[in-house]
This record gives C-alpha cells, sequence and structure tokens, in this order.
C-alpha cells in the first residue's frame, strides 16, 4: 500500500509538473515582461538616448523604406517599439520601395530598410538599426538643428582636427561630428579673418608663435562677439597670444602646475592631475567622473570689473602649485615647492568658463572656454575617465546647445570592474578557501544523514 501511495504521489507530481509548464507556456505568449538589471538600463534603451528623448519637444515621425518581403519591417519595429515606450508620440509608418523606384532615387534612398527621422521641420536618415548609438546621434543632430561649424586654427604648430596621431583630435572630433559638429581648418596666412557662419572656432596648443595679424584676428573675432576655445599649454607661454590674453582678461601663470594630491590615485608624475571635484558651472554642473590632465598650465583673472562673467570649472587640489623648475622624468616626485621663487601655492584655476552680452546683434550671448591644457582631448588621452564627456559638455555649452549640456557620458559605466587590493584578496579568500569549505561541509552533511537512515 505504500509503495502505491508513492507511485501516486510521483505521478502526481509529474503531471502538476506538467500543468505548470504548460501554464507558464500559454502566459508567455500572452504576456511580456521585460527587465534590464544593467547600469542605467542600457540594454533596453542607453540613458544617453532616453536623455536626448527627454529634450525633444514634440512628435516624432519615423519613415522606414522596407520591403514587406521577410522579417526587416519586424526587426526596424522592435527596434523602435524601444524609443515609443520612452516617447509614445515618435510614430513609425512603412514605405515599400519597390513601388516608385525613381522616387526613392530623388530621396537618396539606396539601402532596404533605410530610415528618415522627421522632427520639427528636420529630417536626419539613418542607415544603421543594429545599435542605438547611430540612431541617438541622428536624434542628437535633429535636436542640434543645422550642423554646427567649428574652425580650427592651423598654421602654428596646433592639434589636428583629424590627425591621428598621438597629440591630435582626430578620435575625439570624429566622434563629435556624427552628433553635427563639422570641424574646418583656419589658416590665416590663407584668409585674413575668421569667416562668417563659423560658430565657433578653436586655438589648440599652438607651439609656434602666430603672425601677428593672426593674433588680431582672432582678438578681433573675440571683440565682435565669437565663441571661442583656446587650449594652451605650459611650454606656449610666449608665442604671442599676449593681446588674446588681454582682450579676454585672463593671464597664463608661468612654469607648469603640479600636485601632489595624485599620489593617492597612484599616479607618480605629480605633472598629471586628476579632478574628480569640480567648480559648480553650467559645464560641470552634475558632473562626477574622473578627468585627467597632463602639462597643465594655471591660469588667473586679470581684471575684477570687466564685462566678462569669468568662471573657473577646473580647478586644483591644496597640494598644487606652480613649478618653475626643470622635472627630470625619471625621478619627477622628487620636486619641492620654493615660494621664495614666486612659485604659487594652489589651489589653482587651470579653466575658466567666459561669457558676457554678446557685441554681435545675431546673439544674445558670447561665450569663450581657456584651458591650461590640450592633452586631455588628444588621441592618447581622451579615454581616461571622463576626459571625453567633458569635452562634449565644453563644446555642447560653447555652441549654445544648452539642452546637450547635461547629457548623460556615452558607453556603458560598469563595463570595469574596479575593485581596491583589499577587496581582491577578499574575493580570493572566498572562492579558494571559504566556497570549497563550504562545498565540503555540506557534501559531508548529505552524507551523514543518508547513513542515519
Amino acid at each position: 500500500m505504500r509503495n502505491l501511495f508513492r507511485r501516486l504521489d510521483g505521478w502526481l507530481f509529474a503531471l502538476l509538473l506538467l500543468l505548470a509548464t504548460g501554464a507558464l507556456g500559454y502566459l508567455g505568449t500572452r504576456y511580456r515582461h521585460e527587465a534590464d538589471w544593467t547600469a542605467n538600463g542600457r540594454i533596453s534603451l542607453p540613458a544617453a538616448s532616453r536623455a536626448v528623448l527627454a529634450r525633444m519637444k514634440g512628435p516624432v515621425d519615423i519613415v522606414s523604406y522596407a520591403g514587406p518581403q521577410g522579417h526587416l519591417r519586424q526587426a526596424v519595429s522592435d527596434f523602435v517599439q524601444r524609443y515609443q515606450r520612452v516617447k509614445p508620440d515618435i510614430s513609425l509608418r512603412f514605405v515599400d520601395p519597390q513601388l516608385d523606384p525613381a522616387k526613392m532615387r530623388e530621396l537618396g534612398i539606396t539601402i532596404d530598410g533605410q530610415l528618415i527621422i522627421h522632427y520639427r521641420n528636420r529630417e536626419q536618415p539613418l542607415d544603421d538599426v543594429s545599435t542605438d548609438a547611430p540612431m541617438t546621434n541622428a536624434l542628437e543632430r535633429l535636436l542640434r538643428g543645422n550642423d554646427r561649424v567649428v574652425a580650427f586654427v592651423t598654421g602654428d604648430g596646433e592639434r589636428n582636427a583629424d590627425g591621428k596621431a598621438n597629440a591630435d583630435l582626430g578620435t575625439f572630433m570624429g566622434q563629435l561630428g556624427a552628433t553635427g559638429i563639422r570641424a574646418v581648418p583656419l589658416n590665416f596666412a590663407q584668409v585674413g579673418a575668421v569667416p562668417l557662419h563659423t560658430d565657433l572656432v578653436v586655438l589648440a596648443s599652438p607651439s609656434m608663435p602666430l603672425a601677428p595679424s593672426a593674433v588680431q584676428a582672432l582678438v578681433a573675432y573675440v571683440r565682435s562677439g565669437g565663441n571661442l576655445l583656446w587650449l594652451t599649454e605650459p611650454a606656449n607661454d610666449d608665442l604671442g597670444l599676449q593681446p588674446l590674453a588681454a582682450a579676454l582678461d585672463i593671464r597664463v601663470l608661468p612654469g607648469v602646475l603640479v600636485d601632489g594630491s595624485g599620489a593617492a590615485l597612484g599616479l607618480h608624475d605629480p605633472r598629471l592631475i586628476a579632478l574628480g571635484d569640480y567648480p559648480l558651472n553650467a559645464i560641470t554642473r552634475g558632473f562626477v567622473l574622473t578627468t585627467l590632465f597632463p602639462q597643465v598650465s594655471a591660469l588667473a583673472r586679470v581684471a575684477q570689473q570687466g564685462d566678462w562673467a569669468m568662471v573657473p570649472f577646473l580647478r586644483s587640489s591644496a597640494l598644487s602649485w606652480t613649478e618653475f623648475k626643470p622635472i627630470d622624468n625619471t625621478k619627477p616626485s622628487d620636486i619641492r615647492f620654493d615660494g621664495a621663487a614666486g612659485e604659487l601655492k594652489g589651489p589653482l584655476d587651470f579653466g575658466f568658463a567666459l561669457s558676457r552680452l554678446s557685441p554681435s546683434p545675431d546673439k544674445s550671448e558670447q561665450r569663450v572656454v581657456v584651458i591650461g591644457d590640450g592633452d586631455f582631448l588628444s588621441n592618447t588621452f581622451l579615454g581616461n575617465g571622463g576626459n571625453r564627456a567633458l569635452g562634449e559638455r565644453i563644446f555642447d555649452w560653447l555652441l549654445d546647445d544648452d539642452a546637450l549640456v547635461n547629457l548623460p557620458p556615452r558607453g556603458a559605466p560598469d563595463r570595469l570592474l574596479q575593485i581596491s587590493q583589499a577587496g581582491l584578496n577578499l574575493l580570493g579568500i572566498g572562492f579558494l578557501i571559504v566556497l570549497p569549505l563550504l562545498l565540503l561541509l555540506t557534501g559531508g552533511l548529505i552524507v551523514w544523514r543518508r547513513r542515519r537512515r
């Protein structure tokens, strides 16, 4: 009798298991639930994409030129639905490109499944729907409006906007180009003034003295209301740029800025300035990423009653100073503060954001940023911490794209595991000692209970 009940229990358990499996399968066809446990929910939709959508006021119309054959329309629909969950007024409609080939050629439709995104009488094509980055860039270009023209001064040893050398800015500007920022060269030896319709001029760490006519052209551009980004270096304090500094009421301090607080972060060269805290500014509001600046010049405000509203947004620690003596690269830490030599003790500012009522009738506000380092955006150092994110904020602010300044940084914040040595030791003890002991104890307990039966 006992064996019969055991068999009935077994059959009943199997029947209940089959019923539960069938019920789960049925519910799975009727209901859908998604859970994203990654940082910022980036698998469902990246934080940057959600932030761009939140700043788009009004409907977005997406037209997909995909034929009804195959599964392409379903793939496009699934992709767009992720954005529709965040912004419900995104509409999607399909057009069969085979119905009117001539019209497709007129529209420039060359790829089956190509999207045209419409927003506020502007449109942006999109060819790739396999990842979110192209879609986010397209939405950002629509939000920005017209492409922004950024002129990089060339001809005096400046960093190249499209260069691949370690000191150039090609990687950074290539990424900005996808968001609607177009870099063009500006050689004052060929043109006498900044061309019209230039949204921003960048003077990126010249290594040779500028011609007086080039300096006069830059000063005239600033006085007429043009926006400017000036990246200077410790070795670039004698390049004939004093008239430009005077027009901005700013002074580049002599020496190289060194900071002893970097030793706590494992930086053995005090010329590497690491920042994790920033003075409150429109550029750095809500910015918490760590940035790294090599070979920095400290800056100071000259006039206190000028028409510039000057706010520092990059500042060294109290353990910093301006070092005048040459630093031995083999022993960079063998330096000492020498106040008698005129060295200045920190905290010291090395990044200023300037603004004023624009002298130009076409703009309401003029904006300038001066930073005592250009390496942080170079190909070599761009990938360090939040360097790229800070550079994007600087360009967005200078281009008057305030809605884009506080966008979350691109990329996954949890793709790297940052753990201290104590944490590593704890993990090693847990996996190599504690976990095997728990498995042995569990096995011993099971054997002991079976023997007692």
